[in-house]
């Protein structure tokens, strides 16, 4: 189930600051079509850090109603009793597995780590994916810590997004006696970690290449990395100009040139400049994605 291209979907709003429950359903439409494996809602892409908590679980739920594909909603947080509380509502809604990033700003010891993990794994009996992502949390998280909870039967996997393509191959090592899958975080290593025994990629570019994206991953994972690489460096320069400044930033403004569901960044995050905007509509258009 946790395999192939999943993006992490953006949160459309409306013009008065709701979520756009419309732009949503037919954004999830789009990457369907594109031949997406799964979809995650509420993730960093999502702007999950200003969505209120019943704001959450909305997206939630209108993910849940209208997919056709398996979904894997992001319910971590740096509060444990707040994660549990998402993850039980995420499981009671129907979603197919969770997302759990590392704690932020709290720095919990490997010990803390282990607890938080384990707390929300024994209460609730969903798959579960790990999320490292050293650039948000200010943490990195040990691979030991990492083996020792794919040892727990409903944590499945891991979203890494250190950067690191040796601690990839660290934790495939250590978790290879396991049921347990490694997932790229980052758009730009997913074929170098497809390689390595990945299984695909939890990806902003998905929102709005889904095709491409998905023809890379399915190619790469087929063994055919003649038409992976060939796809890869197709890409490559829209993933760079995704990430020209904090995302969702430009995948938020990617999407609105592309005529999907987007709307308004939410502070504090400011619209991407004028300079970079202009950069990233010059990928679009030679994508064919923008006029």
């Amino acid at each position: 189930m946790f395999e192939g291209a999943m993006p992490a979907l953006i949160t459309p709003f409306t013009k008065d600051d709701r979520i756009d429950r419309e732009g949503l359903q037919r954004n999830i439409a789009f990457v369907e079509e594109g031949g997406v494996t799964g979809i995650v809602p509420c993730g960093t892409t999502g702007e999950s850090a200003t969505l209120s908590a019943l704001e959450h679980e909305e997206v939630i739920d209108i993910a849940v109603e209208c997919s056709k594909v398996p979904v894997i909603a992001g319910t971590g947080s740096n509060n444990t009793r707040e994660a549990l509380q998402f993850t039980k509502h995420a499981a009671d809604a129907g979603v197919d597995g969770v997302l759990l990033i590392s704690p932020y700003y709290n720095k919990p010891n490997p010990a803390g780590l282990l607890a938080h993990f384990k707390k929300i794994a024994e209460a609730v009996e969903i798959p579960m994916i790990l999320y490292n992502v050293p650039s948000r949390t200010g943490q990195d998280m040990p691979v030991d810590v990492i083996a020792e909870l794919a040892k727990m039967g409903n944590i499945v996997g891991i979203k890494e997004a250190s950067g690191n393509v040796s601690k990839v191959s660290q934790i495939l090592e250590n978790t290879a006696e396991e049921d347990f899958v490694v997932i790229s975080g980052e758009d730009g290593l997913t074929l170098p970690i497809i390689s390595m025994g990945g299984s695909g990629v939890i990806s902003v570019a998905a929102n709005i290449v889904p095709d491409r994206m998905s023809r890379m991953v399915n190619a790469a994972l087929a063994g055919d990395y003649e038409t992976a690489r060939k796809i890869h460096f197709e890409i490559a320069p829209l993933i760079r100009a995704l990430f020209l400044e904090t995302n969702p930033v430009p995948a938020k403004k990617a999407a609105e040139l592309a005529g999907l569901a987007s709307g308004h960044l939410r502070l504090p995050l400011a619209p991407l400049s004028k300079t970079n905007t202009v950069k990233l509509a010059d990928e679009l258009r030679k994508l064919g994605v923008m006029e």
